[in-house]
Order: C-alpha cells, then structure tokens, then sequence
C-alpha cells in the first residue's frame, strides 16, 4: 500500500495515525517538490485502504497489483468431498499412520479412527525420507490398501504425491493430493498436480515464508487445481527442543487475515507425542480449520515417525473438535 499525502500534511501526524492503525511505514518517499508518499510493509494488520484515505492529510491511497490473485479469489471454503468442506465452523479431523505398512494395518485402524470422529484418512505410499536407508513407503499396492480400507470405514483419503510421474496414480485414489514440505516449490511437481483438476494440501517448506507459500499456491491454481489447502507443519529453527517451530502467527495470518483454509500437522511440528495434543488445541484457537496427526496403533514398530505417532484411543484428549 502507498498512502499519498496532501502538500499541507502534517507529516508526523499522519505517520502517528498510520501506527496507532496498526500500520509499519517500509520507507518515506519525497520527489524534489512533490508530496510526501508512506509505503506500508506488508508485515502490516489488515486495515480497508477507505479507512486510511478518510485521514486527515492522506491525498490518496494505492495498492499494488497482487501477486497471487487466484490464491486471493479462492475464499476460505475447501470442498473435499461431498460430505467434507474445510473452512466450515467444524474443524476436520486428519489422521492416520507417516506410511501405510500392510492392508490388514491401515483397514484396522481405519476402523478405529473413524469411530473417534476421524474424517480423511492419512497414509503415505510414496515416503520422502531425510536418509535413503530409511523406510521409503510400499508404492502402489499401499495406494490400494489405503483406499479401500477408507471406503470400508466410510473415510476420505489423504497422501502424498511425491513426483510427476505418480500423479495420475496417487490422483486416481487419493480425494486430496498432498505436497509435502520438501516439494513445496518443486514448480514443475506443482504444475502436474494443479493439472490433476483435484483439491491438494499443500505443506509448507521447512524455510519458506508465507509469501513463499502463497506464490507456491498460486502455481497449483493456474494449473487447474481445485483447491489449495495450507498445512503448517512447523518451521526449522535454532531450538532442538521440538522437531520443528510450529508458527501459529502464520495460521492466524491465512484463516483471520488471507480467508484461507488451514491445516495444522502438530505431529511433524513437535516430533513428540506429548506435545500433540496442546499444540492441537493451540492451532484450533489460531483459527485452523483442520488438523492432521499421525496415529498409530504400534508406534514402537512403526516404520517411519513412531516417537511422534499417537495411539487411536489419545485423540479423544481432543475432545470434540467442534
């Protein structure tokens, strides 16, 4: 925003007003002769430029050209399914195992997670791994597993789509397409996805900024995607008490400010299970429309992210997410 001043302005007076609106003045610019023109950082609370211009002093005031106008058109509401909307005043329930291991695991607690209120069932086929001697997910047939065990239990599904050539085969099962935090600027992996013409979670990266995440957005919009949905999963930062940063500030920022849809991961935030669930409620009370945690009925044998997995029975500290 550019707030242009009247030649007689009371510079100073102006730039109080500006501050006590909650406003940050990036720079003050002057020609030789003209007026005085304040540009407002974008770290700024969210004012209606009607009420800027109605101050005493202010001339006019500009907003430049958004750089991710899809991503600003998109409103809050995330449809799904049919029966599943984000954005909705009842938070979704996500949840389910860091990689589906069997038919008879993922089915099991399908079941189990559906009847504590779990709506979208969570579970990697394809597994991003930090080390290539980990666990790298069971591929194809773990697609399979997935799907039916959610359409047993009467679930959506959710996984994640770690490169152009599994599109069409984690599209062809999956009701939401995850891009995971390592891909979230992976340009030509979000343009294959956004071409799926589905509704994706799109995880922040580690190290990105909003604005980052947003443009990382707007690619899967031009694309075709039907809906972008933003995960916090935390952020790296110099504390290795948890995992990662949970940044509820940013959560804040999407749901009350942007009018978008957001998903909390406390799982991958905290790397702890006894941190997931007052991380849960604190994302709620930020404005998440969602949540999505890692559940698993055998955590000390899980193949991928047990210190941070609950057990099914762990989500009724929750209580209702209503």
């Amino acid at each position: 925003m550019i707030v242009t001043l009247t030649e007689r302005a009371d510079t100073d007076a102006v730039r109080r007003a500006l501050t006590g609106l909650g406003l940050w003045i990036e720079s003050t610019e002057r020609s030789e002769r003209g007026p005085v023109h304040f540009v407002i950082g974008r770290g700024s609370t969210a004012v209606e430029p009607e009420r800027v211009a109605g101050l005493d002093g202010v001339e006019s005031v500009s907003q430049s050209r958004s750089k991710h106008p899809r991503v600003d058109a998109q409103g809050v509401l995330l449809r799904v399914t049919d029966q599943i909307v984000l954005g909705e005043a009842r938070p979704v329930l996500i949840a389910g195992p860091c990689a589906v291991e069997s038919e008879e695991q993922i089915t099991r607690l399908a079941h189990r997670l559906a009847a504590l209120g779990v709506q979208v069932l969570r579970g990697g086929a394809f597994k991003p791994r930090t080390s290539p001697y980990d666990f790298q997910g069971l591929g194809a047939p773990a697609l399979a597993w997935l799907r039916r065990a959610a359409d047993a239990a009467g679930l959506a599904v959710v996984s994640e789509v770690m490169s152009e050539r599994h599109v069409d085969e984690v599209a062809a099962v999956a009701d939401l397409l995850q891009i995971g935090s390592r891909n979230m600027q992976s340009t030509s992996l979000l343009a294959a996805v956004g071409r799926a013409r589905k509704p994706v979670l799109l995880k922040r990266s580690m190290a990105a900024t909003v604005d980052e995440w947003l443009h990382a957005a707007e690619y899967l919009l031009v694309h075709g995607a039907a809906g972008v949905a933003f995960c916090e999963r935390g952020i790296r930062s110099f504390d290795p008490s948890t995992r990662n940063l949970l940044d509820l500030g940013a959560v804040a920022l999407l749901a009350g400010v942007h009018r978008l849809p957001v998903v909390v991961d406390p799982s991958h935030a905290a790397g702890r299970r006894d941190l997931i669930v007052p991380l849960a409620r604190a994302a709620l009370a930020a404005g998440a429309h969602g949540l999505m945690i890692e559940v698993h009925d055998d955590p000390a044998c899980a193949e991928s992210d047990g210190a941070q997995a609950l057990l099914p029975e762990a989500l009724a500290d929750l209580g209702r997410v209503s």
